[in-house]
């Protein structure tokens, strides 16, 4: 159930997002997405490839070289980060979101523009590993869905 007070933050987000995308003509994004899927889709994500998760949804940010991007604001890459060594991280940012980013834990919240489409253990997992063993990563080992499913039950119940 969702609380008032975030409710209506919520709505405010569309108040303001509403206004913003009519003047933009209403535009969609840039990059080619599977049809009812992806980052400003409020379908939920089918596809269970980690290769096809990152083109539908984190390469719009990420750039789909893995390098990130800066300008309208700063997307960090995924290439060559060292960071991307513990699975736990990337798994923990991937269901509760980073600075930004944000959560693809939840279930279906609404984003400044968008609604973020809610991963399943099994997706988090597939786009955790692609990444890892893509863009010239090469990091050791697999997180296993149900590793992402007692990380996100830590995550919902510390």
């Amino acid at each position: 159930m969702i609380s008032h007070g975030r409710l209506r933050r919520s709505l405010a987000r569309i108040l303001i997002a509403a206004p913003l995308l009519a003047a933009a003509g209403g535009a969609g994004p840039a990059w080619p997405q599977a049809a009812g899927t992806g980052m400003f889709s409020p379908a939920r994500v089918t596809v269970t490839s980690g290769e096809e998760i990152f083109r539908q949804i984190c390469q719009g940010c990420h750039m789909p070289d893995g390098k990130g991007a800066v300008g309208a604001g700063k997307y960090p890459a995924l290439a060559g980060d060292g960071s991307l060594v513990s699975t736990d991280f990337m798994a923990l940012t991937l269901l509760n979101g980073r600075r930004n980013m944000p959560a693809f834990g939840g279930n279906g919240d609404v984003g400044l523009f968008f609604i973020v489409p809610s991963l399943t253990d099994e997706q988090i997992a597939a786009v955790i590993n692609y990444v890892r063993s893509h863009f010239g990563n090469h990091f050791k080992g697999q997180i296993t869905p149900a590793q992402v499913k007692a990380l996100r039950q830590t995550a919902m119940h510390p």
